[in-house]
């Protein structure tokens, strides 16, 4: 899969100062924690003991019930959605909404002026329904989706082992209690499987690995000890990941056992200083930018042409009352006030869609967002791999495959009795089942030699059953770092000989194992010795005088699906950017095994060297980013978006929470980190990468129905104020009654109810989608004098053929205009909705076809209906309506004219 170089699209996001101010709140608030935590890592656990005003036999429980009290529940921040009530006013605020609102009350207002001599304006509750139809729907639509988010981000009730004494001369008991009531000072019992509840500094430890993955990126979990600094105040580092006596809260214990003591909790540990920066308001997406450019612009447009409608027709028919009426019905008609309920529909009905595939969307916007993707970042642990350690090849000292290497390695972990960590779950896993009973059937254990932090290996030994007598004897067999093991070698298995370890054979060895490190691989060593079978007793210092056998190589495997589904993202149109903490090395392998084309490989270190305008500049050329952290990882998202790309990141862990909330759409999986899961706008129940491609087309599917709903109103009714304009010119009475006007309107605006349910042409769904303002106004421009075109020819036929040419015939002339008008609107949602010939090459889906049939049969039957006297509207003779035809049918053939020329001029459509 190649990546090219990336071309800005034209919509560069906003609010770029409020997410730089925001990245540099979570980069001092993670630095003050960092320092805090430095320190307790630097001090004896017997200082940290006192600091805390804790003993190492824990708290006594009324102490416990106190620091609670005080201190509040061990929980991080998180977002809390909008009440209700607060969500239906947000409903309502809308620029539509509000300015049908302000008419409808501007209405009333007039009418209760005249109301002793008026009956009740019949325009004011159709204006009221539009609003309330409209805001409501939108209301309903967004109550639900918050509700399903607020039920996602239900955490069930956890509980964790602490020490606790029920007073002062009580002898300690293990308790578990929930997560949330663990307080600072409680001494926490760690073992496998445990989640970290607290960041905890610890005061012993045995065989202890922690995964870090969810604060690091890092995929194998690393070792922690209760190391000891006996130079006051000076740490080994600065960063409180890297500390072997620190575990931190949002981390879990894969393999040993620990006792700590709990230094911070909640918003005060490393994960809460982050999760903390990171709520709030979010900032705007490409898709929020776009509704209110477009809003905006079509705002604009009717404040010009609705002042010139009423100054003409007041000027022209000396009535200025009925030419304000008719003035605010013009701003209804120009007003696409079902657009927010439109966009809605459209969101529920892809997050719908989506659900079927096992995707939770938490923010209707950002399948939109989605559609509009043309940049994916993505993290790599857990999402392009599986997060699982494999044993990816067992090698030789010359770099070839051996077995021999693979059977001692597996003696080694099937024997030894401590906790099996990964890596010796990746041996065991590639050796048949079978093989462990020959394997007993062979072997007995003799010792072992536990796995220690300083001597970075293990070893046990072995008696072989067969031997007997005097030629029975044990094996010792050492597993462990390359570094450690090859120097208590003195022998090496070369071609099958046990040879004497030469400097020569050493460097070669050594080379062996780098060059598998160069290749993303985790490398450890494995070498035997033999002994007499005359004790039973072994201790380090028989880990001497070793034959090295070869190397283990073990990797974090990419998905199988994984390669597939980035095709399926290029072939869309859409750049994918790897960004990770792990380090380079690993991260190049992983992404060439994928099939992204790595190139050259930028570090955290590198980024933090440059500033906003260069980090721009590289963005554009780099696929892989590694070692970055958390606020890198972020600039990363900000420096994509500066150049006018809509960006997704697709993380788990909580160094991709700041990034999952600064990208345009963020992705995660249900297996992530809470505050991941918090940060991100769409969730994979399935960690299926290939529902993100399925995403990307719902969301370019639910992108062009929404454009094309905004474009059809916009150039329809830009069309029909048009026509007014020329009619009000020209026309000694009123062209169509503002009555006629807004029931035409409402009808038009049901029609173009089914949109959310219409199909795209396939060839739209190939490409990102964005939001292009200004697209929308030449669109509107262009095609809306279209059918002032016929509303023109119709104005001269009702003046000259059927005689409507004087006040007195005013309502014949209203009528058949209301009929052509409404029709040729209708029809336009045929025309404009495809690139293609409509109905031909093309053709919408039947709740289209069948609610614009429905719509166009309606505006026939009006002026023969009951609702005719009341419209002020009168029945159309027969031989209208071949004229009507053949308008409809001359509208048809123009309007694909122009829509050809449009395409060739400007090279696109929706």
């Amino acid at each position: 899969m190649t990546n090219t170089t990336l071309t800005p699209q034209k919509l560069a996001p906003p609010g770029r100062a409020r997410r730089e101010r925001k990245a540099a709140e979570l980069e001092a608030g993670t630095r003050a924690v960092a320092g805090r935590l430095a320190r307790y890592s630097a001090l004896p656990g017997a200082q940290v003991l006192q600091d805390v005003r804790a003993t190492p036999q824990g708290l006594r429980q009324d102490e416990a019930e106190e620091r609670l009290e005080r201190d509040g529940a061990n929980v991080v921040a998180h977002d809390r959605g909008p009440r209700w009530y607060a969500q239906l006013a947000r409903a309502f605020w809308n620029p539509f909404i509000l300015i049908l609102t302000a008419l409808v009350v501007i209405m009333y207002a007039q009418w209760l002026q005249v109301a002793d001599e008026e009956p009740f304006d019949p325009k004011i509750p159709i204006l009221g329904a539009m609003v309330l139809i409209s805001g409501l729907l939108r209301f309903w639509q967004e109550y639900r989706s918050s509700s399903a988010a607020a039920a996602l981000r239900a955490l069930v009730t956890t509980t964790t082992a602490v020490q606790r004494r029920a007073g002062r001369d009580t002898a300690p008991a293990t308790v578990e209690i929930p997560m949330d009531r663990v307080v600072k000072g409680d001494v926490v019992r760690l073992a496998a499987g445990d989640l970290v509840p607290a960041d905890l500094r610890l005061l012993t430890a045995k065989d202890l690995m922690i995964s870090q993955a969810a604060l690091s990126g890092e995929s194998l979990p690393a070792p922690k000890a209760d190391t000891r600094v006996h130079d006051y105040g000076q740490s080994t580092t600065t960063d409180p990941v890297e500390a072997d006596n620190l575990a931190l809260m949002g981390t879990s214990v894969t393999s040993g056992t620990a006792t700590g003591v709990v230094i911070a909790t909640g918003s005060d540990t490393y994960f809460g200083s982050m999760a903390g920066s990171l709520v709030g308001e979010r900032p705007e997406t490409s898709f929020d930018t776009g509704v209110k450019k477009v809003s905006y612009l079509l705002i604009r447009f009717m404040l010009v042409m609705v002042p010139l409608v009423f100054a003409i027709n007041g000027f022209t028919k000396g009535d200025w009352a009925e030419a304000f009426t008719f003035a605010i019905a013009v701003a209804v008609g120009l007003t696409p006030e079902m657009l927010p309920m439109v966009v809605t529909t459209n969101l529920a009905r892809g997050a719908v869609a989506m659900s079927r595939h096992k995707v939770v969307v938490k923010r209707l916007n950002a399948i939109q967002n989605l559609g509009a993707m043309d940049v994916l970042c993505t993290d790599k642990t857990g999402t392009l791999t599986e997060d699982r350690i494999v044993l990816d090849r067992y090698l030789d000292v010359r770099g070839g495959e051996d077995s021999e290497v693979l059977e001692y390695a597996y003696l080694n972990s099937h024997f030894q009795t401590g906790l099996r960590n990964l890596l010796d779950q990746a041996v065991i896993d590639r050796v048949l089942e079978a093989e462990e009973v020959v394997v007993d059937a062979r072997f007995a254990m003799v010792d072992e030699i536990p796995f220690d932090f300083a001597r970075r290996r293990m070893s046990v030994v072995l008696a072989r059953k067969e031997l007997t007598g005097p030629a029975a004897e044990n094996v010792l067999i050492t597993k462990g770092a390359v570094e450690e093991v090859l120097a208590l070698c003195t022998h090496i298995t070369d071609r099958g000989a046990r040879v004497p370890l030469t400097d020569a054979l050493r460097r070669e060895a050594v080379l062996t194992a780098e060059a598998n490190n160069r290749l993303g691989l985790r490398v450890l060593a494995v070498a035997t010795r033999t002994t007499p079978a005359d004790r039973e007793t072994y201790t380090v210092t028989d880990e001497s005088g070793l034959t090295l056998i070869g190397f283990l190589a073990f990797l974090d495997p990419p998905k199988k699906d994984a390669a597939r589904a980035l095709t399926a993202l290029a072939d869309s149109g859409i750049a994918v950017k790897v960004v990770t903490g792990d380090n380079e090395l690993v991260a190049a392998r992983v992404c060439a095994d994928v099939g992204i084309d790595v190139g050259r490989v930028v570090t955290g270190a590198e980024i933090d060297e440059l500033d906003d305008a260069a980090l721009r500049e590289l963005t554009a050329t780099t696929t892989v980013f590694a070692k970055a952290n958390p606020v890198q990882k972020a600039r990363i998202v900000r420096a994509l978006q500066a150049e006018g790309h809509t960006v997704g990141f697709l993380g788990d862990g909580i160094n991709d929470a700041a990034a999952l909330r600064d990208a345009d759409v963020g992705i995660s999986v249900d297996t992530a980190v809470d505050i991941a899961k918090e940060s991100a706008d769409i969730i994979l129940l399935e960690k299926d990468l290939m529902v993100l491609e399925q995403g990307v087309i719902q969301g370019r599917q639910t992108f062009g129905n929404t454009i094309k709903y905004i474009k059809m109103t916009a150039s329809s009714n830009f069309g029909n104020v048009f026509s007014v304009l020329v009619a009000s010119a020209f026309i000694p009475f009123q062209p169509m009654l503002a009555m006629q006007l807004l029931v035409q309107n409402l009808a038009y605006d049901i029609s173009q109810l089914a949109t959310p349910w219409d199909r795209m042409d396939k060839e739209y769904l190939r490409e990102p989608r964005a939001w292009d303002a200004r697209g929308i106004g030449r669109f509107m421009l262009v095609l809306g004098p279209t059918s002032s075109v016929f509303d023109i020819t119709t104005y001269l036929l009702m003046w000259h053929v059927f005689g409507a040419n004087s006040e007195a015939h005013q309502a014949l002339f209203q009528s058949g205009w209301f009929v052509e008008g409404l029709l040729t609107q209708t029809l336009v949602v045929h025309m404009l909705r495809t690139r293609k010939i409509p109905f031909l090459r093309s053709r919408a889906t039947a709740p289209v076809l069948v609610m614009t049939a429905l719509i166009m049969a309606f505006g026939i039957w009006v002026p023969f209906s009951p609702l005719a006297g009341v419209l002020g509207m009168q029945a159309l003779p027969l031989t209208y309506f071949p004229w009507l035809a053949g308008t409809l049918l001359a509208y048809c053939l123009l309007t694909q004219g122009v829509k050809t020329w449009y395409i060739r001029r400007f090279n696109s459509w929706l």
